[in-house]
């Protein structure tokens, strides 16, 4: 049976869906640490593999209020290519999967003003509204064709101290990923990771070293016209 999305419509498995990855870092004894964990054995996309959390987007997502927006510069890259309502959306896919996956909250307290959608109702039951702030759009990428499943992934850096709570509790994250660390730059490619994973951190040890935006957003293009690497300005 093909999966369903929270809004109840059939999931083509072979389509490129729309996908947020969200990258948190911290200061840690080694240096700079990003949150990863390992994706499950019977994961149909991408077994075994360590990675940051992220999914595709969903129908809901488009709805969720935000507490924050995001700064202009990070908005209007990720309008780039892309139709208005899916930029919010983007950003909502984000904090949901980082929610989901680790237990984690990028969200201020607030009462939502209307009941929380399916796949929100958890966060929303915490106690807090979403948040964009500090969400820096840092590359994209659509998965090569072949793959089981395929994705148009925006990923977002942010620092750990926009986390509502303890950056090392996962007590309620979901079953996705297992293994959940705080891992430092310099020993990340000793994990089993995705090839686009190792890319997208090269991109990473370079921006985390200072607050300011990146300088144009890669975009790996993997599509079924136009295979190549550029960078959205």
């Amino acid at each position: 049976m093909d999966k369903v999305s929270t809004a109840g419509t059939p999931v083509d498995k072979t389509a490129i869906r729309n996908a947020a990855t969200i990258i948190l870092y911290r200061r840690g004894a080694e240096g700079t640490e990003v949150l990863m964990g390992q994706r499950g054995a019977s994961a149909a996309f991408m077994p075994n593999k360590f990675v940051f959390p992220g999914g595709a987007v969903d129908a809901v997502d488009a709805t969720v209020p935000f507490a924050c927006g995001p700064d202009p510069v990070c908005a209007a890259r990720l309008a780039a290519e892309a139709e208005q309502p899916l930029v919010p959306a983007l950003l909502a896919a984000a904090v949901r999967e980082l929610w989901e996956e680790t237990g984690l909250i990028l969200g201020v307290p607030g009462a939502w003003p209307t009941p929380a959608p399916r796949g929100w109702r958890g966060f929303a039951a915490s106690g807090h509204l979403p948040s964009a702030e500090g969400l820096r759009f840092v590359y994209r990428a659509i998965t090569p064709p072949g793959r089981p499943r395929r994705f148009d992934a925006r990923f977002f850096l942010a620092p750990a101290t926009r986390v509502a709570g303890d950056v090392d509790d996962f007590s309620r994250a979901e079953d996705e990923l297992s293994l959940l660390q705080w891992i430092p730059l310099t020993r990340a490619r000793s994990f089993d990771l995705p090839f686009i994973t190792e890319v997208v951190l090269g991109e990473v040890a370079a921006l985390t070293a200072h607050d300011a935006p990146p300088d144009g957003v890669p975009f790996v293009r993997n599509d079924d016209l136009v295979a190549g690497i550029r960078r959205l300005r």
